[in-house]
């Protein structure tokens, strides 16, 4: 696109459309998602083993739908109706949610939506930039903010409603903010980039990257990437119920809602991510740009850390016989988790969208979705032994699981250098993950 074209805050007008299409759906997303194991386990009577393994499921679904979402968008549908077409099911899916005999179908609904949606979204915003566009790296920065921005919004006020007023007035707030959404992108067409042709194109530059070495250490990636989400997607799942039993949360008086604490993690996002961009960026002026994997591997150990934390304060509870620790804990380790996250899930998608075939975007975008898939799936069997095992011994094995998850990406990290030439630095582009 024309760099002189009408611009809103220095940016063609369509990222700001796309931003708040996109804030809107993880406000819709991270709703529902807050309420998820808590109307399971209180309103629908679920057992928390089988609470567990549903969350797990759904999750996992909801990351695997749009890896078959993004082949229909390149191939079939285009982009813009592959977003109508998703965000439209999804709405719905989230109303049926205020129905409990409509709850499995209405799950399944949703991430049917999902996969249509997802994938296509954010492929829209290297679009709306010309190749060399020294703008388009930091685009992704803003359309991550959206991400956070909705996610953080989300638990306060569906959550807030759901917990005091009924869980059914949470789904539907949830619905609500997805068709927000879906109303903003229909009324800015005229600011997206117009579609590429659906038919397959034959792509005349080398495709870098894709050598057979470098296919078997991405699938070692995924693999570690796996084990740590088992670890990572505990937030909404084993963490929220301990919120829920094992956190005093009474703050001078107040009780603070146990949902409140799922808007932690996207809001240190949004104030740690500038400070981390300028760090890395300072470092690869210097030279000293860490290489991806070992990036990784470093917030995989962050992570555990984080769980470590629990652990020990788990622990220390028992000793003491206390039924409850302090909230302060829950927030500190959110802080350290967040800045574990920030290392690894953005320099993964990083790593994975340098080999994207410039002409299936919305495919490439959604490979890297098979690993939030698994690992989420992952982290529902895991989730199931929450009541099998003592709440230290349950966090430290998150731990272990993060930190396998850092030696195996710190393994990998010889064999990535040799099947794939690094890149100066991935950290504008990297930051273009989606938080869900």
């Amino acid at each position: 696109m024309n760099n002189a074209a009408p611009t809103w805050f220095g940016h063609p007008r369509g990222l700001t459309i796309l931003f708040l299409t996109n804030m809107w759906e993880q406000f819709s997303y991270y709703g529902m998602r807050a309420l998820l194991v808590y109307y399971m386990t209180k309103q629908l009577m679920l057992g928390q083993a089988h609470a567990s393994f549903v969350y797990g499921a759904y999750t996992a679904c909801a990351y695997f739908t749009p890896i078959l979402g993004g082949v229909l968008a390149d191939r079939v549908l285009g982009k813009r109706r592959a977003i109508v077409t998703g965000a439209s099911i999804m709405a719905a899916g989230h109303f049926m949610m205020t129905f409990d005999a409509l709850f499995y179908l209405a799950l399944a609904t949703i991430a049917l939506g999902n996969g249509l949606f997802l994938p296509s979204l954010p492929s829209q915003v290297g679009d709306l930039y010309a190749h060399g566009d020294a703008r388009r790296g930091w685009a992704f920065n803003v359309y991550y903010v959206g991400v956070n921005i909705g996610g953080f919004l989300a638990p306060l006020i569906c959550g807030t409603v759901g917990e005091l007023y009924g869980w059914h007035y949470g789904f539907g707030l949830a619905g609500i903010g997805m068709l927000a959404g879906l109303a903003i992108y229909v009324a800015g067409q005229r600011y997206l980039p117009p579609e590429l042709p659906r038919t397959p194109a034959v792509d005349a530059e080398p495709r870098r990257g894709m050598a057979r070495d470098t296919v078997l250490v991405l699938l070692g990636v995924g693999l570690a990437v796996t084990v740590f989400r088992a670890a990572y997607e505990q937030v909404g799942n084993t963490v929220a119920l301990w919120a829920d039993t094992g956190v005093d949360r009474n703050a001078g008086g107040f009780a603070i809602p146990m949902t409140w604490f799922q808007s932690l993690n996207p809001l240190f996002v949004m104030l740690m991510t500038p400070p981390l961009l300028a760090w890395w960026g300072r470092r690869a002026a210097r030279g000293v740009d860490q290489a991806p994997l070992r990036r990784m591997a470093c917030g995989a150990a962050i992570v555990s850390a984080a769980y470590l934390l629990l652990a020990a304060v788990s622990w220390n509870a028992g000793a003491q016989a206390k039924a409850t620790t302090g909230w302060i804990w829950l927030l500190l380790f959110f802080l350290v988790l967040t800045f574990g996250e920030l290392f690894i899930l953005p320099a993964g998608l990083g790593l994975f969208a340098r080999l994207a075939p410039r002409h299936l975007g919305s495919t490439t975008v959604a490979a890297w979705f098979l690993v939030t898939f698994a690992g989420s799936l992952s982290a529902g069997l895991v989730g199931s032994l929450w009541s099998r095992m003592g709440h230290g011994a349950f966090f430290a094995l998150l731990a272990l699981l993060a930190l396998t998850a850092a030696a195996l990406l710190w393994r990998l990290d010889g064999p990535m250098r040799r099947a794939d030439r690094p890149q100066p630095s991935d950290t504008a582009t990297s930051t273009a993950i989606q938080h869900t």
